[in-house]
């Protein structure tokens, strides 16, 4: 299409807004407009959600535009999994068919996503998983248990990653499919974190048939495709472009106005300069995203993504320490209300009560590849140091020794 201006995306989303009034229409139907305007992934092709842009760039004017005029959806509260990961894995690896069925039912948040990569044998190596799936026909049946699969018990279709060939080695030998959460054979339980919610599940599948054409990729292609989830859900995780002064650090601002004034004249110093220090680091974290979204192309993240995601997910953690720290002796204990419960969609750090933001940031050096690993993809893919040493390397999968 012709070239698009910053002007022209904000003229469109204003359309938008003026056409669809958010609080007089409900999510599916403003979303879904969105959708159809091009203005929900304007990177994507006319048609699938985008406006066939070579740039993430201008979904930023978008974002900005939809929070401006009050617009309360957001794309990582919605459906995080589908959006962040799961809309790239279709664009790249599913039919044209498969593409527009998944597509604007992911965004609207009609049918939510989840990803089942992580094993209680597999977790931050996924190419050591599992769980098989053997060929029957034109179906496979899937055998296995994944864990730590977040939002699974609301979720309509499921990202899976199998073993389909233990003969070869365990980067070769997986392949990717999607699998509707629905199907017989599919059992969720959920696994209750420390603020008393279970965003996270574990799930087993005992003969689950998945039809062969719900295949992404190619048979015994499925490392391929899950990097791309896995790159994008770093992106997802850590590379979002807010406002200055908000998010994380807009929680820590708060608790410093509330509180500085009881601070002895020792510990006031020390807890301002603290303060300081993080909101400095927040404030080039933010740039350093904008600068990447500003830069970046249509087409699949490399691991330069890992650099956000690393650092926001530890300075979430060092935020939210200053946080009860400032709050002194109230911060150990938690407000009235505190249950197990299942939730319905992913409550990130930002906005929420505090005492809760603390507990549920200690997730964030884990999900979405542990800090650790992060550190491991930046050194060898990015700085180019040696990798580590790898014994399983070439070796068939059901010849390397496991628990």
């Amino acid at each position: 299409m012709a070239e698009v201006s910053e002007t022209d995306i904000r003229e469109l989303t204003r359309r938008l807004v003026a056409d669809l009034p958010p609080g007089e229409v409900d999510q599916f139907t403003f979303r879904g407009e969105q959708f159809d305007r091009g203005l929900a992934l304007v990177q994507f092709p006319v048609g699938l959600g985008g406006l066939g842009l070579d740039s993430r760039r201008l979904q930023t004017v978008v974002d900005d535009e939809l929070r401006a005029a009050g617009v309360p959806y957001h794309d990582l509260i919605i459906n995080p999994i589908g959006i962040g990961m799961g809309a790239p894995v279709v664009l790249t690896y599913a039919s044209d068919e498969q593409k527009k069925r998944l597509l604007r039912p992911m965004y609207t948040g009609e049918e939510i996503w989840c990803q089942l990569f992580s094993e209680p044998g597999a977790g931050s190596d996924v190419a050591g998983l599992s769980t098989r799936a053997m060929r029957d026909g034109d179906e496979w049946i899937v055998n296995g248990q994944k864990v730590w699969t977040t939002l699974a018990h609301v979720s309509r279709w499921g990202m899976l990653v199998a073993r389909t060939d233990p003969d070869q080695p365990k980067h070769k030998g997986m392949t990717y499919f999607l699998l509707d959460m629905q199907s017989p054979g599919v059992e969720v339980r959920p696994l209750h974190q420390i603020t008393g919610e279970a965003e996270f599940n574990e799930v087993f599948f005992d003969d689950v048939r998945i039809p062969h054409d719900h295949v992404l990729g190619e048979v015994g292609g499925g490392w391929g495709a899950a990097v791309t989830t896995l790159m994008n859900e770093r992106v997802a995780l850590g590379g979002g472009v807010s406002r200055k002064g908000t998010g994380p650090i807009g929680d820590l601002l708060r608790v410093w106005g509330e509180r500085k004034g009881s601070l002895d004249a020792a510990t006031l110093p020390v807890a301002r300069d603290r303060v300081v220090e993080l909101w400095c680091r927040a404030e080039a974290l933010r740039l350093t995203n904008w600068r990447a979204r500003d830069a970046s192309k249509s087409g699949n993240p490399g691991p330069e993504g890992s650099v956000g995601k690393l650092m926001s997910a530890e300075m979430n953690q060092h935020i939210y320490e200053a946080c009860l720290d400032l709050l002194g002796a109230e911060g150990l204990v938690h407000e009235a209300g505190y249950e197990r419960k299942r939730p319905d969609g992913l409550r990130l750090t930002g906005g929420e009560s505090t005492k809760y933001a603390f507990l549920r940031a200690r997730a964030n050096t884990i999900e979405g590849g542990t800090s650790e690993v992060m550190r491991n993809i930046l050194g060898e893919r990015v700085l180019g140091l040696p990798g580590d040493v790898r014994v399983d390397k070439g070796v068939a999968w059901s010849e390397v020794p496991r628990n």
